[in-house]
This record gives structure tokens, sequence and C-alpha cells, in this order.
């Protein structure tokens, strides 16, 4: 505990040192005899006795009450403290969530958001993102640790895919609209001229949305596609995982069930260069995928300590309103 401003109290103790001997030094007019004459035998009676007694108490109570308020009332301007050393720390491992939206593809999509809303829950200062591209990319959810926020934008996803939610929703044609189109905005940007399904683009893309690609970090990106190429891509397929696999960039790759056999074999391909692995969909693949995705080493990295200093007035304040009170109680049996 500390005092933020303990100047304050050093002020007050200054005030009441002055006062109570300015109080002691008091001289009174009657000190040697008495205001009302002919009193010695009311003063020498046992009632009146117990009441001085009575009186006196209550009155150094309540001289003694006035200066604890006042020292009470002095801390709470110094602002009690508790001061914190807070070992921040972090696991340097930053997973993306890189989804084709493309229609062919929205069965896995809704199986793999479904499976990953429980993984985002046991994550711990790891950082997550969600991109997703058709004939462009478009970050939903740059890299960040607000889960809450990831896990917001994966509901999101999971109505806009899921049609039944939108024409059953209790708002309707709005829902219909808002979700049918959440999913398109964006990502099919000058699909008259390029085409769609530019896998190659929306995984290059993916890759330079991490951050600080020249730092030593555990990067990871989960990849849902059919690969079913059907446009003219900027970047292809296997230099985009040669562009992850030059910034140490894991790929996990989940494929559709109704993907060609000579798809899935480039898919995998570039997958496994990357250094990670190819799934096909199943029933068990997402969680497959987790679990290999776990077993990815992440070390916890040390940052500097943070002390912080937390204002605890709950005491002193809670104590000042008692004494307070008692204070008043007294100063009406005093008064009587």
């Amino acid at each position: 505990m500390e005092l933020r401003y303990p100047f304050i109290l050093v002020i007050v103790g200054l005030i009441l040192i002055v006062n109570i001997f300015l109080f002691k030094r008091k001289k009174s007019t009657f000190n040697t005899g008495s205001k009302i004459a002919n009193t010695n035998y009311l003063r020498n009676t046992d009632y009146f006795k117990k009441k001085l007694r009575k009186y006196n108490l209550f009155v150094k109570i309540i001289i003694f009450g006035c200066y604890f308020c006042i020292i009470l009332s002095a801390i709470l301007l110094c602002r009690l403290a508790t001061v914190k050393v807070i070992d921040k720390e972090a696991y340097n491992r930053d997973i993306f969530l890189c989804m084709d939206v493309s229609g062919s593809v929205n069965s896995l999509n809704s199986e793999v958001v479904d499976n990953l809303v429980s993984t985002v829950n046991s994550l711990k200062g790891e950082r997550f993102g969600i991109s997703i591209f058709n004939t462009t990319s478009v970050t939903v959810a740059p890299l960040t640790d607000d889960y809450s926020y990831i896990k917001d934008s994966l509901e999101t996803i999971r109505k806009a895919i899921d049609s039944d939610y939108s024409i059953n929703s209790e708002n309707g044609l709005h829902d219909y609209f808002y979700y049918s189109s959440y999913l398109m905005s964006g990502t099919i940007e000058g699909s008259d001229v390029r085409g769609s399904s530019l896998i190659g683009d929306g995984l290059a893309t993916c890759a330079y949305n991490f951050s600080n690609l020249d730092k030593p970090r555990t990067r990871i990106i989960i990849f849902t596609t059919d690969n079913d190429l059907a446009g003219n891509p900027i970047v292809e397929l296997m230099d985009a995982a040669k562009i992850c696999k030059k910034y140490n960039i894991k790929v996990f790759g989940i494929g559709t069930r109704n993907i060609s056999k000579k798809d899935r074999q480039e898919f995998a391909s570039a997958v496994e260069l990357t250094g990670g692995k190819y799934y096909d969909n199943s029933v068990s693949s997402v969680s497959s995928i987790i679990k290999d995705i776990e077993k990815t080493s992440k070390s916890l990295t040390k940052e500097n300590k943070e002390t912080k200093r937390i204002d605890v007035p709950d005491a002193p304040f809670i104590l000042l309103l008692v004494s307070f009170s008692i204070l008043v109680i007294i100063s009406k049996k005093v008064v009587k």
C-alpha cells in the first residue's frame, strides 16, 4: 500500500497538531468558579456525577471522532493505492483463417466456423485473424487477441452462409439482404474481368496480412477452398505457397468433399510445400487440423514488467461513513 500524494497527510497532520495545542491552551473565564451559584448540592449527587461522566465521555468521543474523520478524509485525498507488478506475457503464435467464399465452399466453411468458435475460447495470448476471398480478398478481422470480436465475426460469417437463418430471423428481409450480401461485399470486385475463385491471390494476400514478417513468430493459415480456379489470378497457388514458405508460414488446407483429383493434388502439394498439411473434408477433418495446430511450437514471450497503481479507497471511505454516523448519533445524545 502507498499514498499517491502523501504531502496532503503531512499538511493535515500539522494543522491537527496546531489545533490540539491551541485547544489545550484555551482558558475558560470561569475556570476557578461556577457559572451558577448554589450548585454544590446538585454536583454532589450520584445522578449528576453519572450524567457528567457520561457527558464528558461523549464529548471526548466526539472530539476524537472529528479528528479521526479528518484523518480519513486526508487519506482519501492522498489516494491510497496498491502497487501491482504485472509480468506481461504472450504466446508468439499468429493464426489466420483464410476462406474461399465462393458458393461451392459454403458447406465446408460452415463446418470450419462452427468448430473454430470453441478453439478461439481456448486461446491465450495468441492472435487470430480472418480473411475471405473470391475474386478479391477482404480482411474481416485483422490479427487480434480480442477473442470476443473474433467470435462475433465467426458468428456473422456463419449466419451469412446459412440462408435459412436470414429468411427465418425476426428481422426478416433486413437480415436476409444483409447476410446474403455479407460475403460478397468486396470479394467479387472485378469478377466480370478477372473471374472468380482466385485461390493463389487469396492465399498470397492473407500471407501479407501477417505483421512484422521479418520477425520470428509461429504463423499459421487455416485455408479452405475447393481449388476450382475460375479466372485469371495475379499469383498462382504454388507461387503463393512459396511466399508462405519464404516467411515460414505453415498452411493447413482443407478441401471440399467434391474436390477433383487434380485440384486435390495441386492443393496438397502447395500446403505441404509450406510445411503444413492437407486434409480431405470429413466429419473429423476440422478437429484433426485443430489438434495438429495445437502441436505446432509456440513459445512464451516475456515482455517488460508493468507496474500498476490501483486506487483502493474502499476501506477508508467505509470507515469515514461509519465514524460520521457514530458522531451524528452521539451528538444527538449530548444535545439531549
